[in-house]
């Protein structure tokens, strides 16, 4: 199974950041840094941010037969 690509961190603040694991940064969600984020809200956005990501590599695999 390929790595997810995206996780969740604590800032010092007690609120979330969505980061994307292979650069460190945060996630663009939809053109806004995925910062300052409740902890059920940033669950949710890790979820539907690593599904889209897997549809994405699908995709590309099967198009690259």
């Amino acid at each position: 199974m390929a790595p997810q690509r995206y996780d969740l961190k604590m800032d010092l603040d007690k609120t979330w950041t969505v980061f994307d694991v292979f650069t460190g940064l945060p996630a663009d969600a939809w053109g806004v840094p995925a910062v300052g984020l409740d902890k059920d809200y940033a669950d949710d956005l890790v979820a539907l941010l690593n599904s889209l990501d897997l549809r994405r590599r699908v995709a590309k695999a099967q198009g690259d037969f």
